[in-house]
């Protein structure tokens, strides 16, 4: 596919009106629409706003690449757009935004697109490209730029790969006097940074006369896989990236751990630091061994990331074992407990259930120590969950909080070893990960759950259990309200899911839904209240919010509180004050009414597995009301606002 394939002159924008950068997007994305490239404009606009709350693709120089790859994109595309008065963006450079290229891609999409998305992504970082855009007055022209500069680079690409064949021949490798990098570049989408930031270290090790070779993590895949024997050769390493690349095979190099834009923005200075030997020396010690102090993250930010791997890398079983379970327990009711039509289903559900501490203490303990880490992080969580891998005999299992316990004593216990064993002989580097961490790592690990954290937690599990099994109406109003206000706090972020694991953790070890319907109620809320705040006073919403309110009412009925995150970034003020006020209220009616769904996800879509459904349904419809006619009362009239 070519690129012009891909940039539709019906599409671009010669003369952007917009003047701010959510006016830019809703303009963009109205084109998109108009030409048949986007058929569900509000689902592609959550995804290119929750793409730019990550990072803004305002990448400097006057350029924005807005991007998303979703379901509602018909076909690959990008559309250009120019704006002569600028458009301020949020641009790391803090300058306006003139040259936009919004890049369209659906979830299917094939090499052959991505390929090609790549490509142009990659064109952008030639300055002469740039200028040239920005004189364009005609969408065949800017075709024809495009195509001048893909053709050039074609010829440059078959050059430096000849280049480089040559250098890795024997002899060339013996007379090379070029210093020699190898690098990582990534992006959490992967269709347009990882690609800008392979050809701008490209582009600048040739101007430096450094030979470099550039592996990629995008949507296609990993592509030019680093070897052991390039990474063995190179004077260092640069990993420009914005997600988890694979580490351990950079252990004892040399090593600048980056951002992706630094990729695209300081390729000079990442390649002169490497060269001049000033990268600090990578190993697998510590979880972030290889930052910068610049780029360091906090402890809270690490220990955060490392939970969220084990509970999204827990989420699946948790999803589809416990609505397959909750299943079983329907069809219970008509077929009996002996009925294969239930022991089968059910069964299933409890095997995948089944998983859920182990995998979410191994993938904490792998975010920790890497792939070392798994094994004994998998059976510290597996030893969690039997109440029998005690050396005290206990009426429970540590559970859940042994589980979390167990994934981050592993990790760390995998750090601490390698720490250890640092300074063997190099002739032992190879029995390390085979021999010394799983073996050890187990022993280690299997002892403090054995001796230690098993019992203890196992104790206070017990306790956990008992309090909710006894607890009070009263009691329990409260601890429902709580758990659902967290729900909308923060709508995904930290407070959200630790509500939803306590949740998990109490359905997991009492087999009981209540607080399941609670969090259920408490994410159903804040989307729901956004639909009917916008339905019933429309003069307080801009058009583009009352069109992306009305699909809140299906994101609020399946549960799917992200749908509310684009309004409460705009408005934090009144959305989540409404929203956990609404969702409060309607978590803590589940527990007054006695509510209990069986099933960890769903929303609405799951009412019928629930023992009470007509409570539930009115917790729901409650909380949300409360909310959305708070939100509506409280909010300013759009000419209000304009005064």
């Amino acid at each position: 596919m070519k690129i012009q394939d891909l940039l539709l002159k019906d599409a671009m924008i010669m003369d952007l009106q917009a003047t701010t950068k959510e006016a830019a997007i809703d303009e963009m994305i109205a084109r998109y629409h108009q030409v048949g490239v986007v058929d569900d404009v509000n689902n592609y606009r959550d995804a290119i706003l929750k793409r730019e709350a990550e990072s803004t693709t305002g990448i400097g120089d006057g350029i924005a690449m807005p991007h998303a790859k979703v379901s509602s994109v018909k076909k690959a595309a990008v559309l250009f757009a120019k704006s002569d008065q600028g458009v301020d963006y949020n641009a790391l450079d803090g300058q306006p935004v003139h040259l936009f290229f919004m890049i369209a891609a659906p979830e299917g999409a094939n090499n052959e697109h991505l390929q090609a998305l790549s490509a142009l992504s990659s064109l952008l970082i030639n300055p002469d490209l740039v200028t040239a855009l920005k004189k364009a007055q005609t969408p065949d022209e800017v075709q024809q730029l495009f195509s001048d500069a893909q053709a050039k680079k074609d010829v440059e690409e078959q050059a430096r790969e000849a280049e480089q064949a040559a250098a890795a021949a024997p002899k060339a490798q013996e007379q090379a006097t070029n210093p020699y990098v190898v690098a990582v570049t990534a992006c959490p989408t992967g269709i347009a940074h990882t690609y800008m930031a392979e050809a701008a270290l490209i582009d600048e090790a040739k101007k430096m006369n450094v030979d470099i070779k550039v592996e990629t993590n995008g949507s296609e895949g990993v592509k030019h896989q680093l070897t052991a024997a390039e990474i063995e050769r190179a004077a260092g390493v640069i990993v420009a990236a914005d997600k988890k690349v694979e580490m351990a095979r950079f252990n004892g190099k040399p090593l600048l751990n980056r951002p992706v834009i630094d990729g695209i923005k300081k390729p000079h200075e990442l390649i002169q630091t490497v060269v001049d030997g000033k990268a600090p020396l990578y190993t697998t010690d510590e979880s972030a061994a290889s930052k910068d102090d610049g780029n360091t993250k906090s402890a809270g930010s690490q220990l955060y990331g490392q939970l969220m791997n084990g509970i999204s890398n827990m989420l699946p079983f948790v999803v589809a074992g416990g609505i397959v379970m909750a299943l079983s327990f329907l069809i219970e009711r008509f077929v009996g407990d002996q009925s294969i039509w239930y022991t089968f289903p059910n069964q299933i559900g409890n095997a995948a259930f089944s998983f859920l501490i182990p995998v979410l203490s191994a993938y904490i303990a792998e975010a920790i120590g890497d792939r070392p880490a798994l094994m004994p992080g998998f059976v510290g969580g597996y030893m969690a969950s039997q109440a029998t891998m005690s050396i005290l005999p206990s009426k429970s299992p540590a559970g859940f909080l042994g589980g979390l316990v167990a994934g981050f004593l592993a990790g760390y216990t995998v750090i601490l070893m390698k720490k250890v064993f640092k300074n063997l002989p190099k002739t032992f580097d190879g029995l390390k990960p085979i021999f010394i961490y799983p073996i050890l790592g187990l022993l280690i690990v299997g002892a403090l759950m054995y001796f230690i954290v098993d019992p203890v937690f196992g104790m206070i599990n017990h306790g956990i259990t008992a309090f909710l099994n006894n607890m009070g109406t009263t009691n329990a109003v409260v601890l429902g309200a709580l758990l659902a206000g967290m729900m909308a706090i923060d709508m995904g972020g930290p407070f959200n899911k630790a509500a939803y694991v306590f949740a998990i953790g109490a359905f997991e070890t009492t087999q009981n839904g209540a607080l399941m319907a609670a969090v259920m109620v408490g994410g159903m809320v804040p989307p729901l209240a956004i639909a009917i705040a916008t339905t019933f006073w429309p003069n307080k919403w801009t058009q583009q919010e009352r069109n992306s309110g009305l699909s809140n009412y299906l994101l609020g009925i399946s549960f799917i509180t992200e749908g509310a995150i684009p309004f409460a970034a705009a408005d934090p003020l009144h959305i989540i004050t409404s929203s956990v006020i609404g969702a409060a209220i309607g978590g803590g009616l589940t527990q007054l009414m006695h509510v209990n769904v069986p099933a960890p996800h769903g929303g609405l879509f799951v009412i019928f597995l629930a023992n009470n459904p007509f409570g539930y349904l009115i917790s729901v419809v409650v909380g949300a009301v409360i909310a959305g006619v708070m939100l509506g009362l409280w909010k300013k009239p759009l000419v209000e606002k304009t005064k």
